[in-house]
């Protein structure tokens, strides 16, 4: 199994860390869902992803691109988007939750509330998005299902104690993701197909291609052994 001809939806798409990772997608020869809340990000997104770098591979535009605009912390924005999705016959084979950010700083005084409902809309994207797409992920021959963490979650600091437990809060929201996935298989009396995996990095900037390679090689493991993983990136 690859990832060529698979569907990734990357959920909050528009950063510089979700350009790279579809680059890689498409390159791969995958089909991305990239999801924002701008259009035209989104726009300049896809005209940028499919239109790699000089030096890239000569297979590099195997894969293609979509756009779609979405609230990804709006449950019923995410749900139309995935009936919409569902009516053109875009089956979703991997998801990866791409919204976040960071704020921190000044000790634990310092962790104010509005830091940290800001920062929790990263989780609240997880969880939305997860939902939304967990049958497409269950009924495909490989469905993935991967974030991106912190070894924050492992040696968390009072600076930045907000960021460390939105953190922890999603990679707890995935193991449960990674059960559910098991739970269905043997409840079917079926192989597993489908993978939940956390993906921690120190920090994403200096990760990006190894967190890109990593996610495309996520479907040339077989689910059983992916299932349930903390894979550190560092």
């Amino acid at each position: 199994m690859t990832v060529a001809g698979r569907t990734v939806l990357l959920a909050g798409a528009t950063s510089p860390s979700g350009l790279a990772i579809a680059r890689a997608l498409i390159g791969a020869g995958a089909r991305v869902v990239a999801v924002g809340r701008d259009r035209g990000k989104l726009d300049a997104l896809a005209a940028a992803a499919a239109h790699p770098a000089v030096d890239a591979s000569a297979d590099a535009r195997s894969g293609s691109i979509r756009v779609e605009s979405c609230s990804l912390t709006n449950e019923s924005e995410v749900a139309a988007l995935a009936t919409r999705l569902a009516e053109d016959g875009e089956h979703i084979d991997g998801l990866v939750p791409l919204v976040g950010g960071w704020r921190g700083g000044g000790g634990l005084a310092g962790q104010t509330e509005e830091d940290y409902r800001a920062l929790e809309q990263a989780f609240t994207a997880v969880r939305v998005t997860s939902r939304a797409f967990d049958a497409d992920l269950r009924a495909s021959e490989a469905g993935r299902f991967a974030i991106i963490s912190s070894t924050a979650v492992a040696r968390p600091l009072a600076g930045g104690a907000n960021y460390a437990a939105v953190k922890a809060a999603s990679e707890a929201w995935t193991r449960a993701v990674a059960q559910g996935f098991a739970k269905a298989a043997r409840d079917a009396e079926q192989p597993l197909r489908a993978a939940a995996v956390v993906l921690r990095v120190r920090g994403l900037d200096d990760a990006i291609d190894r967190v890109a390679a990593q996610l495309v090689e996520l479907w040339d493991t077989d689910a059983a052994e992916l299932n349930d993983r903390v894979i550190d990136l560092t």
